[in-house]
């Protein structure tokens, strides 16, 4: 019996080597090609998307919200009493300086004319005899027929009714005005707003508007920029007009719109740490209208000679900022670099890169220092797709007089 477990023993030892041998023969063994050639297995070559580091033209600039406002509002009063007989335009309509808006009752001014006028009519026919009866007492007082205190009476008397007529021809002259006031015309060019007085109503001189007209037409957009961009913004300001483009939100057809700034506020605002700009627009298709919000850009600064890539290419590290470019034999390295500026899906470098360099774009978490990878499309030299609003895709915003 015991001979009979040692014989055990021994068997279970001998399948535990073999096991064993097995095993380490395994694991020792290089990784061989699918086909079983007995060729080590190639490092895995990752697919990936780059762009080419480029040089040229590329412009600084600040994304705002503006609020579009206007420059002129009249509130159209009446500048006499009287009954409105009619208003002679509709609600909205775009109109001229000058243009007729309202008729007051003039019944009452033409009946005020008449009697000025009739005044005067007397107080000259008043004046001619008391002229004539001058003309007499001086004739007679020369020959000593008349006394001198006669022919002053008849001089002062032809000074009153001179008077007089000067203040008869006042009185005609307020009521001509009067009477043409009874005509409301538009002080301004601009759009009118709902009729607040209907026909029929009584109205008294400068109480309620009767309509309120607003200049469109050039109409002003407010900006408010960080007062870090202040020393830009007056550089600029110095060399000429700032140019602002615009975008209304959700207005995907209407495209664009390029004004100038005007007006850069004398002082910080101290609660937002902001300055206040105020731009300019012609609105010829009227689709800015008061207290609209916009997108609004201002081109602080052009970088002639900027090198640019897009900026997907960039990833974030412990060590700062970094892309991968590719090398020559198709691997990849890291370099840390520097960006000055972003703007629409682009980044200026300043440290890092040169010229031509291919940075990887898409693809990158796959990779590590020194991988091999394979170009599956080039994304160009990093400029963006359009975007919504106003975008860096649209071309350089010319500034005034360039």
């Amino acid at each position: 019996m015991a001979s009979s477990g040692k014989t055990r023993a021994l068997i279970a030892l001998v399948l535990a080597a073999g096991v064993a041998a097995a095993g380490y023969t395994l694991y020792a063994r290089p990784a061989t090609s699918p086909a079983g050639e007995g060729k080590p297995r190639a490092a895995a070559v990752v697919p990936v998307v780059v762009a080419t580091a480029t040089q040229g033209e590329f412009q600084v600039r600040d994304h705002t919200i503006g609020t579009v406002s206007i420059d002129a509002t009249v509130q159209v009063k009446s500048r006499v009493e009287g009954q409105v007989m009619e208003a002679v335009f509709t609600e909205g309509q775009m109109v001229r300086k000058g243009d007729l808006l309202f008729r007051i009752d003039p019944l009452q001014y033409q009946a005020q004319l008449k009697q000025a006028q009739a005044a005067l009519a007397r107080d000259q026919a008043q004046l001619d005899n008391a002229q004539s009866d001058l003309k007499r007492f001086s004739d007679l007082a020369k020959k000593g027929f008349a006394t001198t205190q006669q022919q002053e009476q008849a001089s002062a008397q032809a000074k009153v009714l001179t008077a007089a007529i000067m203040a008869d021809q006042a009185a005609i002259d307020i009521a001509q005005l009067d009477l043409g006031y009874t005509e409301i015309r538009s002080p301004i060019d601009g759009k009118t707003g709902r009729i607040l007085v209907e026909a029929g109503n009584l109205v008294k001189a400068n109480d309620m508007p009767l309509v309120v007209i607003n200049q469109l037409q050039p109409i002003s957009v407010t900006l408010a920029l960080p007062q870090r961009d202040l020393p830009l913004l007056q550089r600029r300001m110095a060399k000429g007009k700032l140019a602002v483009i615009i975008a209304i939100p959700g207005d995907n057809n209407g495209g664009r719109m390029k004004g100038k700034v005007d007006f850069i506020n004398n002082a910080v605002d101290a609660a937002s740490g902001t300055i206040q700009l105020k731009a300019s627009f012609d609105n010829a298709d009227l689709r800015l209208v008061p207290a609209q919000l916009v997108d609004a850009v201002i081109v602080l600064q052009t970088l002639d000679d900027a090198l640019t890539i897009p900026s997907e290419a960039i990833n974030d590290g412990q060590a700062g900022r970094y892309v991968y470019v590719v090398q020559a034999d198709k691997t990849v390295a890291v370099h840390n670099v520097t960006v000055a500026h972003e703007e629409d899906g682009r980044s200026v470098i300043s440290e890092g890169l040169k010229p031509g360099d291919t940075v990887v774009v898409d693809g990158q978490l796959r990779l590590a220092p020194g991988m091999k990878v394979s170009i599956k499309a080039n994304a160009g030299a990093g400029q963006p797709a359009a975007q919504s609003g106003v975008s860096q895709a649209e071309g350089p915003i010319q500034q005034a007089g360039e």
